[in-house]
């Protein structure tokens, strides 16, 4: 049974408070609706996960610092424009149960918005001379967008293989808690290997993440994202992908055709989700995802031990076993 996000956060409640302080500073400006904006985003944060990561890096490899902050805030501006971005290319309406910034201020406010959040975050690590910090986290947004093309250039012709999957994932989510990790080991003043260890140790992490969110679309929790999401999307997933790579051609043709002419009828959804469960595409999906999660703890174990170690041991646990 994982820990509570609380008990987890424990050893660096004190500096995760005050980065919020210093986050909700950052983003003042002298103008009254951006500013408007800005209040709303940062109220509708939700776990704080990329901050955790961060200052739970920085102190797993040396010294939580004022850089370890400006780590932290880098992430969330650029994080934070890419998913502005997002909603305004999906035509989204919400983002986790909040109005999306495009429905209540219209797009081209939102794309604004979105580039005010990306020039911040590079002002804040040109200031300080983060160019280490910069670079890092700038190498995570470019593979996010490369990933985000690679999946919509796949999903016209629903073939991916296992092997492209893999690849999607790790630029669109891994290489974001990769880059938190990164960035805490960096602004603690460990060196370039430990650097190295912990950027890896986020790319399993993210890996074991995503997968995780992949078996929510066959309901296989209570709660979460509503069952059938990624399907209605045309998402191929990794429970569908093994499912259809065990399959014969008629089968695999029929199943495909149904992905992408049925995506809005509930009865042929239930028939996908049925076929997945039916060719064992969640249990598979489920021993990557820890295999996922017994490489990260590897990666991690030669670290010395201490508190935010045992922490960031508890979030990876809590990272798949979460229930939304």
């Amino acid at each position: 049974m994982s820990k509570s996000l609380d008990s987890i956060k424990a050893p660096v409640a004190r500096e995760m408070e005050e980065f919020e302080h210093k986050f909700r500073a950052s983003m003042k400006t002298r103008v009254m609706l951006l500013d408007k904006i800005m209040t709303y985003i940062v109220k509708r944060k939700g776990k704080q996960m990329r901050p955790l990561f961060v200052f739970l890096s920085a102190g797993t490899t040396g010294t939580i610092s004022e850089s370890t902050y400006r780590g932290a805030a880098l992430i969330e501006l650029l994080h934070t424009a890419t998913l502005v971005h997002d909603d305004v290319v999906d035509d989204s309406d919400y983002r986790r149960g909040f109005f999306s910034v495009n429905a209540l201020w219209k797009n081209k406010i939102a794309v604004l918005v979105g580039d005010f959040l990306l020039s911040r975050g590079m002002a804040l690590s040109l200031e300080h001379d983060e160019i280490d910090l910069l670079r890092i986290v700038n190498t995570s947004v470019q593979e996010m967008s490369e990933g985000e093309l690679l999946q919509m250039e796949k999903a016209r012709r629903l073939d991916i293989q296992e092997d492209v999957y893999y690849e999607i994932i790790r630029q669109k989510t891994a290489s974001l808690i990769a880059s938190c990790c990164a960035v805490g080991a960096s602004s603690a003043g460990a060196d370039a290997d430990v650097i190295t260890r912990m950027k890896q140790f986020g790319e399993y992490v993210g890996m074991a993440f995503q997968i995780k969110d992949d078996l929510f679309d066959y309901g296989d929790e209570e709660i979460g994202k509503p069952v059938g999401i990624d399907i209605k999307e045309k998402k191929m997933t990794l429970p569908l992908i093994h499912a259809l790579s065990k399959s014969g051609w008629l089968e695999k043709r029929k199943i495909i055709s149904l992905v992408k002419s049925g995506s809005e009828d509930p009865a042929k959804i239930r028939q996908v989700i049925n076929f997945v469960k039916k060719s064992g595409g969640i249990e598979y999906a489920k021993t990557k995802m820890k295999e996922y999660h017994r490489e990260a703890l590897a990666v991690l174990q030669p670290l010395p031990g201490s508190a935010y170690k045992s922490s960031l041991i508890d979030l990876v646990e809590f990272t798949i076993e979460r229930k939304s």
